[in-house]
């Protein structure tokens, strides 16, 4: 038996929760081979992010030939990389790619730490996002990078239009961020695709407070449905399923913001 090969290409969080450890997990709750590039180490846990410390661009370039030269790669996505250099590295090794890319723009942590150092945000503009067959901002991200600020339907409909025109294939703006008193029951993702109207995808809102990780865990799932052979859509709603079963399941796991339970569909792990 084979198994699709998935690269993350990512930070490392020492807690389990987010990062590459997040995407791992992931990886292994799909069926796939995980794969992986470390761009930046963090110390953090579930309290927050305690200090980052950059890997030169040269070795996550390393990083990258050793793990492209060998396997097939299926799919990959890209998560915190925290450096204009890094970001021009990982976009150079990446421009003739033969696989789905989907692009996590993680700019801030959930506890505000800084994850993109200032030049960043341009490279990240300027290098990654066009070669992202999917970008998965989140609100303040999306804010971030078009420079809008993202509140209601109208503001997220021109931020998502304004994300494609930089050159992203598609768009999954994510609608956890919003005001859960607009809409108490239910989260909305939005999906743009060039020349279509907006696809609303709606998965009921789970109330915790272990939510540490969950952008680098839908990214992650859709990229191992892409490897899977799903199309964007089906990857996207299955990825967004398979959290809000990890949400229902997450158990309090350190002082703070736990993470989801990655393993929640996984019979004999609880």
């Amino acid at each position: 038996m084979t198994r699709p090969c998935v690269l993350t290409v990512a930070g490392s969080d020492c807690g389990g929760g987010a990062g590459v450890q997040a995407d791992h997990k992931t990886f292994a709750a799909h069926g796939v081979y995980g794969l992986s590039v470390i761009a930046a180490l963090t110390a953090q846990n579930t309290r927050g992010v305690c200090g980052v410390f950059g890997v030169p661009p040269d070795f996550v370039g390393a990083q990258l030939e050793a793990v492209l030269c060998d396997f097939t790669v299926a799919a990959a996505k890209t998560g915190m990389l925290l450096s204009a250099g890094v970001i021009a590295e990982v976009a150079r090794r990446l421009t003739d790619k033969t696989f789905p890319l989907v692009v996590d723009p993680v700019c801030v942590s959930g506890s505000g730490q800084t994850l993109l150092e200032p030049d960043g945000l341009a490279a990240l503009r300027e290098r990654l996002v066009p070669l992202a067959d999917c970008l998965t901002p989140n609100l303040p991200e999306a804010t971030a990078l078009t420079g809008l600020a993202v509140a209601g339907r109208k503001d997220a409909l021109r931020a998502g239009q304004r994300l494609l025109a930089m050159g992203a294939k598609a768009v999954l703006l994510k609608g956890g961020h919003a005001d859960e008193a607009i809409s108490p029951e239910t989260v909305t993702d939005l999906l743009f695709l060039p020349g279509e109207e907006p696809l609303a995808l709606t998965v009921p809102r789970v109330r915790t407070k272990n939510t540490h990780g969950t952008g680098c865990a839908l990214s992650a799932a859709i990229a191992a449905g892409l490897a899977k052979g799903r199309g964007l859509v089906e990857a996207i709603t299955a990825a967004q399923g398979y959290l809000n079963d990890c949400l229902r399941a997450a158990w309090d796991v350190g002082q703070g913001q736990g993470p989801p339970d990655h393993l929640a569909g996984l019979s004999g792990f609880r």
